[in-house]
């Protein structure tokens, strides 16, 4: 046998093993979710009720002991709990996305503001983030960052992940942008090419379903070039996001410039299946009796902050 036949017999064994464990952890997780979700639903009913099931516990901590005793500390008082709250949180199991393990469950059941717990379930299957990431997230306080027109009705992602949103439903205010440079000392073109650098790859702190289609973009009308800090496109809402970055307070002028852009865009670059180009306007501070009289719903603006290590402090 050649040593390319070789190399192609182990390579089909690999990916053949490689698939297989990944519909087996799919099949586990699955099966994981669902046994928990089985048993916190039973204590809830022998517990009386979910109206009773929030108060008693009794019962838990007799069976905790029993469950543990038999089958380890998977089954802790603070586990069934837990289970038990699992169940009260989602008591239509079809309503879990498989895209969670209970690893991000555990993350995000102790939040009691449903819409809060909703918005961070749906940054889980939308982003496919790990549990770190959501840990972060949840430690940067993305959802009270955020700048839903409407908060207080956040909807679960459906089983085909269909979630109407729209730019102002994603964007955080303020931008959190970490670096491990201390920027401040350094002159203003500096500092705004290295805000644009940290936002190039910050598109969680944007929103879902960007991309980055360039920065510093390069459109040309008569004979003369004009650059966008950044040009995205974002998937979620099928166009194109003309984002500019201020290191100093907002001006109304600003908001002449971004509209010009996104007008090149629309012309230039925007296709007749695409929506409308929309525009991100970053500062370094906003002025809101400036910005309430801004009349262009295509035009969103937040500001920025810098997450500087202490040690650069």
């Amino acid at each position: 046998m050649k040593t390319k036949e070789f190399y192609n017999e182990i390579t089909e064994i690999i990916e053949n093993y490689e698939v297989n464990r990944k519909v087996r952890e799919r099949q586990n997780n699955r099966e994981e979710l669902l046994s928990k979700w089985k048993i916190g639903k039973l204590l809830v009913e022998a517990q009386g009720g979910e109206k009773r099931a929030k108060y008693g516990n009794e019962l838990i901590n007799k069976w905790s002991k029993d469950f543990t005793l038999k089958y380890g500390k998977s089954y802790s008082k603070r586990n069934l709990m837990f289970y038990r709250q699992f169940y009260l949180c989602f008591p239509i199991v079809s309503t879990v996305s498989t895209q969670l393990s209970y690893s991000h469950l555990k993350e995000v059941l102790p939040i009691k503001n449903e819409n809060e717990r909703n918005y961070y379930i749906n940054q889980v299957i939308l982003n496919n983030l790990s549990v770190r990431e959501l840990r972060k997230e949840i430690k940067n306080k993305s959802f009270d960052r955020l700048s839903y027109a409407d908060k207080n009705n956040i909807k679960l992602i459906d089983n085909n992940n269909n979630l109407p949103i729209s730019i102002r439903d994603m964007i955080k205010d303020p931008i959190i942008l970490e670096t491990n440079k201390n920027i401040s000392n350094l002159n203003e073109k500096v500092i705004h090419k290295e805000l644009i650098n940290l936002l190039e790859n910050k598109f969680l702190e944007l929103g879902t379903g960007f991309t980055l289609a360039g920065h510093e973009y390069k459109i040309t009308l008569d004979n003369k070039t004009y650059k966008i800090d950044l040009l995205f496109f974002n998937v979620e809402i099928n166009a194109y996001v003309v984002v500019e970055v201020k290191n100093r307070e907002f001006k109304p002028s600003d908001i002449g410039q971004i509209d010009f852009y996104m007008k090149l865009v629309d012309d230039k670059l925007r296709k007749n299946y695409h929506s409308k180009t929309e525009g991100i306007l970053i500062v370094k501070e906003k002025n809101k009796y400036v910005v309430k009289y801004m009349t262009n719903d295509n035009i969103y603006i937040t500001n920025f902050v810098l997450d500087v290590p202490k040690v650069l402090n």
